[in-house]
């Protein structure tokens, strides 16, 4: 084998690898800042874990030195009058298996209405953003995290 084609079978493979990379989806895994999409203000700090492929999201830290003893006093369930500082707002969130780059099939709280949403979270931008999407039948809102680590 030439030395020419040594280098160019060895630059396919390295391409390759690099495709290979690329193509790994980003997982919603991580710590995210929030962003209020009305009021564009940074709220929170989440951090979404992988516990056998299904996805949590918890409250690790409000930015709001004013709402460190927040309660959700407008739930509905177990988590009505309990702390929002620790409070899980993420459950049993899937890889849709249909759609890789998406993770879906669980739930969303808003501790500031007590209300909980389907959603759906895309990693999106090479995983340094996460949109968020929770909705109720055809109507839904967006918000734009920020991957923190």
């Amino acid at each position: 084998m030439t030395r020419h084609r040594r280098h160019a079978i060895a630059a396919m493979t390295l391409g390759l690898f690099g495709a290979l990379a690329h193509a790994q989806v980003a997982t919603p895994a991580g710590v995210w800042k929030t962003i209020d999409d009305e009021t564009k203000q940074e709220r929170s700090l989440v951090r979404i874990t992988d516990a056998g492929g299904a996805y949590t999201g918890k409250i690790e830290k409000l930015l709001d030195p004013t709402k460190q003893a927040s309660v959700c006093d407008k739930c509905s369930d177990e988590r009505k009058d309990k702390p929002v500082l620790g409070m899980t707002i993420i459950k049993g969130v899937r890889q849709n298996p249909d759609d890789k780059a998406r993770w879906d099939g669980g739930e969303i709280l808003d501790p500031n209405n007590g209300k909980t949403y389907k959603v759906r979270l895309t990693p999106i931008d090479g995983g340094k953003t996460l949109e968020v999407r929770g909705f109720i039948g055809p109507f839904y809102r967006n918000q734009t995290w920020t991957r923190v680590e």
